[in-house]
């Protein structure tokens, strides 16, 4: 698919992860490594995955209270890269994040398998842990607390949407003479450039 100033950059990203999706040595494509910064500046980055997009931006599912959840709370900005070696392909997404509803969160957790869910409600994550004991132990009193009924999703726990302020495709090129696109979001329209490698 040729990247061009016409080009739909949505749609281009929608093509490139079915590609990446179908490719039978990528594991998992919707793996996304997200930075956030804290009060100082300081830069985290950690993989999660996306687990759906549309015209309003990328969407992610964590703990509120975590590391990445605090710092979203305080500082809500955040970049995002895939990267899919067999393809030689990377995009990389920046702009602003907005928790999704509650009723959006419910309805994913709602989907999730079981253990996933008891290992979210027991989590209390980027808090100190003192052993995998411990750890193993509030997940088995959950399983009993809810046996045979629902876990319901913690207020704690859900959501987010990255608005795609900027997106920019990376082409792998022989020689290190890579391909790379950029589009850039202001209001509705969208602005194009080639970048240098």
């Amino acid at each position: 698919m040729e990247i061009n100033a016409h080009s739909q950059p949505l749609t281009v990203f929608a093509a490139w992860m079915k590609e990446a999706q179908a490719h039978p040595h990528i594991r998992e494509a919707t793996a996304m490594a997200l930075a956030t910064s804290d009060a100082g500046g300081a830069i985290h980055n950690r993989i999660v995955l996306c687990k759906s997009w549309s015209d309003s931006g990328l969407h992610f599912y964590t703990n509120y209270l975590s590391q990445k959840g605090r710092e979203l709370a305080s500082h809500p900005m955040a970049g995002a890269v895939f990267y899919w070696d067999p393809l030689a392909r990377q995009i990389r997404v920046s702009g602003p994040v907005t928790k999704l509803s509650r009723a959006v969160s419910q309805e994913y957790w709602r989907s999730r398998p079981r253990e996933s869910q008891l290992s979210q409600y027991v989590s209390k994550q980027s808090e100190s842990l003192s052993s995998r004991e411990e750890l193993q132990l509030l997940w088995r009193q959950a399983e009993l607390e809810f046996a045979g009924r629902e876990i319901p999703c913690p207020e704690h726990w859900g959501g987010y949407s990255l608005e795609i302020k900027t997106l920019e495709f990376w082409l792998g090129q022989p020689g290190r003479l890579h391909d790379r696109y950029q589009f850039e979001k202001t209001g509705k329209a969208w602005t194009f450039r080639r970048l240098y490698p």
